[in-house]
């Protein structure tokens, strides 16, 4: 990686946080994302002391939703809770892969600012070729533009009451 790559990478501020069950592959993560040249802010959880997944996954959600961080990497057990979770910050979208050709669609076709994984799921060399492909990925826009612009439509929709059939 050419100096400059490493320098703008440097600039790029990537969240990850997972709960007790994924924190080892969190802290792998951690130094994975830092290998790749990003700085990388970790927001625990750092042991296996049992934590409220939500909590976590917000706390991310938020850093990336108002800009002190610019994408973000959760885990847990099977990365389902901390997506949901995470998708209840106005504004983002998390998605959880477990592949990396769904890591790659979750950002070029879907805009997706979180990845989620699981640790029960993947492995960790899996893990991290993942967070490499969604980092390395970006929005295409194009015939996505609008289905991304559409989601956030019914976002607003819904966040000034309650659905309606």
């Amino acid at each position: 990686m050419s100096d400059s790559t490493m320098a703008a990478r440097a600039a790029v501020r990537i969240a990850l946080g997972g709960d007790e069950a994924a924190f080892e592959l969190k802290a792998a993560l951690v130094e994975h994302v830092r290998s790749l040249g990003f700085e990388a802010v970790d927001f625990g959880t750092y042991n296996a002391e049992p934590v409220l997944y939500p909590d976590i996954a917000v706390r991310v959600a938020r850093a990336v939703a108002v800009g002190e961080v610019d994408r973000g990497v959760l885990v847990c057990g099977t990365g389902i809770g901390v997506a949901i979770s995470a998708n209840k910050v106005p504004g983002i979208r998390a998605a959880q892969a477990h592949d990396t050709y769904s890591a790659i669609k979750a950002r070029s076709s879907n805009d997706a600012q979180i990845v989620a994984l699981g640790s029960r799921v993947v492995g960790v060399e899996l893990a991290k070729s993942i967070v490499t492909a969604f980092l390395g990925a970006d929005f295409g826009g194009g015939a996505s533009s609008e289905k991304v612009a559409r989601i956030a439509d019914y976002e607003r929709e819904f966040s000034r009451g309650s659905p309606s059939a």
